[in-house]
Order: C-alpha cells, then sequence, then structure tokens
C-alpha cells in the first residue's frame, strides 16, 4: 500500500514496512521526522525519539495535530499514508530542480483530448489530501465510511444530487397538509375497556404504518443509490481507477 512513497522517500525496507507492528512504526515515524518532515527541532524530537515510553503515543498524537494531520490516533493507515504523502512534498520542495524537468514514462504519448474529456481520469484518489477531504464530507454529511474513497466520493455526490441541489431543498421545505382520517373505520382489532384508549391505540397505530413507509422510502432510497454506484460501467473499484 505504501511501497511507491516509501520507495521515493529511500525507506529501507519499503516493501516489507508493516504500519500494524508497534515498534517498527514508532521507530518509522522517528525516521520519518528526523529524516524527511523535519518539522520539529533537533532538541524538540526527544519525546518522539522515546519509543519505548508508556507516552509515546501521547507524543505522538500532539505531532499529528502539531504537522496538522486530519486523521485520528486510531486511524493508522490513513495516518501513515497521510505523512508520506507529506513529506514526499516536501522532499520534491527540496529537489525541486532535480524532478521539475521528470516525466513519467508512458505520459509523453497521452491524448490531451481525451484524457480531458473525464475530469475524473486525472483524479489521484492516493492522494492524502484527496483522502482526507473525501473522508472530511463523509463526515459532514454523516455517509457510511468505506475503504474504496472513490466509493464514498460517488456516494456524497448521489447525497448532493438528490438532497442539496435547490429543487430538492425546495421540495423538501414544502408544508405537507395532513389529510382528515375517520378513525372509526380503521378497526383496532382489541377492546381496552375505555374508549378513549381505544382512540388513543388508533392513532398510534396509524402513526407507526406512516414510519414503516417512510422506513421503506428511506430503503428504496438506499438500494437505487448503493445501485448507481456498482451499475457504473467506467468504475473498477478494485483497482480504484476511473474510465475503460
Amino acid at each position: 500500500m505504501f511501497r511507491r512513497k516509501l520507495s521515493a522517500l529511500d525507506y529501507h525496507n519499503p516493501a516489507g514496512f508493516n504500519c500494524r507492528d508497534e515498534t517498527e512504526f514508532r521507530n518509522f515515524i522517528v525516521w520519518l521526522e528526523d529524516q524527511k518532515i523535519r518539522h520539529y527541532k533537533i532538541e524538540d524530537r526527544g519525546n518522539l525519539r522515546n519509543i519505548h515510553s508508556d507516552d509515546w503515543p501521547k507524543s505522538f498524537e500532539k505531532y499529528m495535530k502539531d504537522v496538522n494531520c486530519p486523521f485520528k490516533i486510531q486511524e493508522r493507515q490513513e495516518t501513515v499514508d497521510w505523512l508520506l504523502g507529506l513529506a514526499v512534498r516536501l522532499e520534491y520542495g527540496d529537489n525541486a530542480d532535480k524532478y521539475k524537468d521528470s516525466t513519467p514514462d508512458g505520459a509523453k504519448n497521452v491524448d490531451n483530448t481525451a484524457k480531458n474529456a473525464e475530469p475524473l481520469i486525472n483524479l489521484d484518489v492516493n492522494n492524502p489530501d484527496f483522502k482526507a477531504g473525501v473522508m472530511a464530507l463523509a463526515n459532514l454529511l454523516q455517509i457510511q465510511r468505506h475503504d474504496d474513497y472513490l466509493v464514498m466520493l460517488k456516494a456524497i455526490r448521489i447525497l448532493v444530487q438528490e438532497r442539496l441541489t435547490q429543487d430538492a431543498i425546495a421540495k423538501a421545505s414544502q408544508s405537507k397538509e395532513g389529510l382528515p382520517v375517520a378513525l372509526e373505520k380503521h378497526i383496532l382489532g382489541f377492546d381496552t375497556g375505555d374508549a378513549v384508549i381505544n382512540e388513543a391505540a388508533q392513532i398510534l397505530r396509524l402513526l407507526h404504518i406512516e414510519e414503516l413507509r417512510e422506513l421503506q422510502t428511506k430503503i428504496n432510497e438506499a438500494i437505487v443509490a448503493v445501485q448507481a454506484i456498482i451499475a457504473d460501467p467506467k468504475t473498477d473499484h478494485r483497482l480504484g481507477k476511473v474510465g475503460r
């Protein structure tokens, strides 16, 4: 998952890095700060370098806040990916003259017309800024988290189209005038012996039926949204790519 960025940063073991191994993870963070990010002054890195301390998680959490990492300490993979992205950007800034004229293999023959035809073709789904932005939107809109950030982005698009457009908001703002209901036409099915309680029970039953109808409507909307994502022939969620 991190091999390309680790290789770009000359990490000693890009293929075998395991962020779930606590000791390896802590040593990696120290290496990343010492060699690439260098956010702290050397004399201020003591707590972060003390990887055997019980207070190390607190020091790392403070470090995340200091570098403005948008993820929580429990979101380890996302945090590592974001920090690697930061390190790559800083590395490029330190060596801009070295990389400014470099061109990726195969990029020289790209058809610009076809490239611009689909705006999502140029989207780097592994970019930490992209992931952080999608996660922030998903949290704001209360959308279920998914391992594929592109899937979450498409879910956000569907929600915005269906709920947050001007037409959708205007339709939702329209007041709904209820229709009169004749309770005597609705059989309760049992008798409590008290006319007032019987009428209250009839009202509660009708309200429950209305809630079930609203729930079914929301279920249908969710099914349609999922089908819209899955049925998109231009999306290969396994590869995290868009386009044929």
